[in-house]
């Protein structure tokens, strides 16, 4: 196994953000981890950089795992330290790159999005995740909420990702027949991610295109709350073929997905349709039905819209309960009825997606 002094050895051949003083010495270093002879690096620079010294970071990598004894080396850039003024933003509509080679197998790709936070996004991308392999099809989920990753925890997962035999990508975790990545498998539960847009979209595409996903029918991926400047480029640099927008019934949250329906049509993104979670309130002791948050007002938004209604699951104990332990209840109880909502929607988005003339979906479930 390599030593913390070779990889710095190794650095010093590198030159760093100026072109003049070596990479080792540029005072941008802020993590250096080896683990099972892989080695972690952090480089801290300005996020305005981030895209310029995208060669710096592939040279750094590759120099790295070049020296005997590493099987593997992952670089990444993050924010600097100090805060600074925000940088430009990136222009919107710029022309969607071409995607990269972790993507080459995979056939498309589906954002399961929300215009705020709180509404159990992560929970419903999950569920639909597995769903969607229940359902035949071969299935990866991506988790690009960067701010407060979730499928670590969703799918009962830790430690750090391994490498492909060539040492150039990362191999994704597997369970419950769904293909697994995260920024949370990368850096520790209690670190703050305190990244801007550039180095948001930095990690984005690393997670996008440094991943071995193989052969996939269906990249789903997991996207930050909001309507920002990162989801909009997220929606172009993945290259969506529709999305699932998630709201709770109440007004409030409604104003929010109406943001997101509009952002995908401003980047001619597809939306799927609705799907509405929290939808209502099972008493498990009773079972009194309760409106917590108003009822339908995710279906009577999706009419208005002319979009697809693709169905409601409810604030339930059995959901939460199987989500903390690692277990989305479409895996952990496929049969129970707090599971029929997410085949469901896996469906839905299945028939959607084959109305565009792509392949008709597969029905093996239910």
């Amino acid at each position: 196994m390599a030593t913390n002094e070779q990889v710095l050895a190794a650095l010093s051949q590198v030159a760093g953000p100026d072109g003049k003083t070596s990479l080792r010495d540029s005072g941008i270093l802020s993590g250096l981890n080896i683990h099972d002879s892989k080695v972690y690096l952090t480089l801290t620079v300005p996020p305005e950089r981030a895209q310029a010294l995208e060669p710096m970071r592939l040279a750094a990598q590759k120099a790295v795992a070049a020296l005997p004894g590493v099987a593997a080396a992952f670089v990444a850039l993050t924010a600097e330290h100090a805060p600074q003024a925000a940088a430009p933003s990136r222009a919107p509509h710029a022309p969607a790159p071409a995607q990269g080679a972790g993507l080459e197998k995979v056939k498309k790709i589906i954002g399961v999005a929300s215009g705020k936070g709180g509404v159990g996004k992560s929970t419903t991308a999950a569920n639909l995740a597995v769903a969607l392999a229940r359902l035949g099809q071969k299935v990866g989920l991506l988790d690009a909420d960067v701010f407060g990753p979730s499928v670590p925890l969703l799918f009962g997962l830790h430690g750090k990702p391994s490498f492909s035999p060539d040492g150039h990508s990362l191999q994704p975790f597997e369970k419950y027949g769904v293909k697994l990545m995260s920024i949370g498998f990368l850096v520790p539960d209690d670190a703050a991610v305190v990244w801007r847009g550039p180095l948001v979209m930095t990690a984005i595409k690393q997670l996008l295109n440094d991943v071995a996903w193989g052969e996939l029918d269906i990249l789903v991926v997991d996207m930050p709350p909001g309507t920002g400047d990162v989801q909009l480029t997220l929606a172009q640099n993945a290259s969506l073929a529709g999305a699932v927008v998630v709201s709770t019934p109440q007004d409030l949250a409604l104003i929010d997905a109406r943001r997101a329906v509009a952002m995908f049509a401003q980047v001619k993104t597809p939306v799927l349709g609705l799907f509405e979670n929290m939808s209502y309130f099972l008493c498990p002791h009773c079972g009194g039905r309760t409106d917590i948050f108003a009822h339908g007002g995710a279906e009577a938004e999706a009419h208005k819209n002319g979009l697809r209604f693709l169905g409601a699951a409810p604030l339930d104990m059995a959901i939460r309960e199987t989500s903390d332990k690692g277990a989305p209840v479409a895996a952990s109880a496929p049969d129970s009825p707090q599971a029929q909502p997410y085949l469901a929607l896996a469906r839905g988005v299945l028939e959607e997606l084959a109305k565009a003339g792509r392949r008709a979906p597969v029905f093996t479930v239910g």
